[in-house]
């Protein structure tokens, strides 16, 4: 989520359990990371979400903030482990950078073009070595005093994401405390085939003191006319959804999509 007011949310969790182990598959771990006062929370558990009292706990104790990843986890590479579930952070250039990835990156350790030197996993999944890789590829832009452009970011993000899809799906969501990218591929559908598309973004606006629900997601506008932008793996509700195209990378900020590049650009 990226929203123009910081607003309170309420996330899931009869849907997002159901979601974590009561109808779906992932059942090997959650997380939340949501960014407050120039920094970041993140909750992440092993266990499933759907009897996870930490779980319970968030839903029941909404918090607020305009940027907000989250994500539960099928194991394919790695244990079931904290270490291992997402989003994962880590900081450059004094900022909190957030990351969750969807998708499976076969051989991407081995393979030169995601070297992973000055940040290295904590964990063994092959998205937590993209996001590694990722921020090596970021740290030169960060290195000034002061942050690069919006552009400069899109660049690297973009011909990063053309070069995961080589190795597999990679759909992949990536903030910078500012600004939310979100980099869609293929997926695995409910048929079992891999297509596109893999995410799905929806574009929301409501008054100061209305409200915006979706399956398993309450935000409460509290602060004048709220606009936010929603991205998802699957459609949440029954409002037009809108598809990313395979190799689409879309950029939202303060509620509001900015631009989004053709698929190979």
């Amino acid at each position: 989520m990226s929203a123009r007011h910081p607003t309170t949310v309420s996330l899931s969790l009869e849907e997002f359990s159901r979601h974590g182990g009561l109808t779906g598959p992932h059942k090997d771990g959650w997380g939340i990371g949501w960014y407050e006062d120039g920094d970041i929370r993140v909750i992440k558990e092993k266990h499933p979400s759907a009897s996870s009292a930490c779980a319970r706990f968030v839903q029941t104790n909404p918090f607020s903030s305009a940027l907000v990843i989250s994500h539960i986890r099928k194991a394919t590479l790695g244990p079931v482990a904290s270490r291992n579930c997402q989003p994962f952070v880590r900081e450059l250039g004094g900022v909190w950078h957030c990351f969750a990835h969807n998708g499976e990156l076969p051989g991407i350790e081995r393979d030169s073009r995601f070297r992973a030197v000055e940040f290295r996993p904590v964990g063994e999944t092959d998205s937590e070595h993209a996001f590694c890789a990722l921020m090596d590829r970021m740290r030169p832009l960060w290195s000034s005093s002061s942050p690069p452009s919006q552009g400069e970011r899109k660049v690297l993000v973009s011909r990063f994401g053309a070069a995961l899809r080589e190795l597999g799906p990679a759909n992949f969501l990536y903030c910078d405390g500012s600004t939310l990218f979100a980099h869609a591929d293929r997926r695995r559908q409910s048929d079992g085939s891999i297509s596109a598309p893999g995410l799905w973004r929806l574009a929301r606006q409501c008054p100061a003191g209305g409200e915006l629900s979706a399956e398993g997601l309450r935000i409460a506008s509290e602060a004048g006319e709220q606009e936010v932008v929603l991205i998802a793996s699957v459609p949440l509700s029954d409002e037009g959804w809108t598809p990313l195209a395979e190799g689409e990378l879309l950029i939202a900020r303060q509620g509001c999509v900015q631009r989004t590049s053709d698929p190979g650009h």
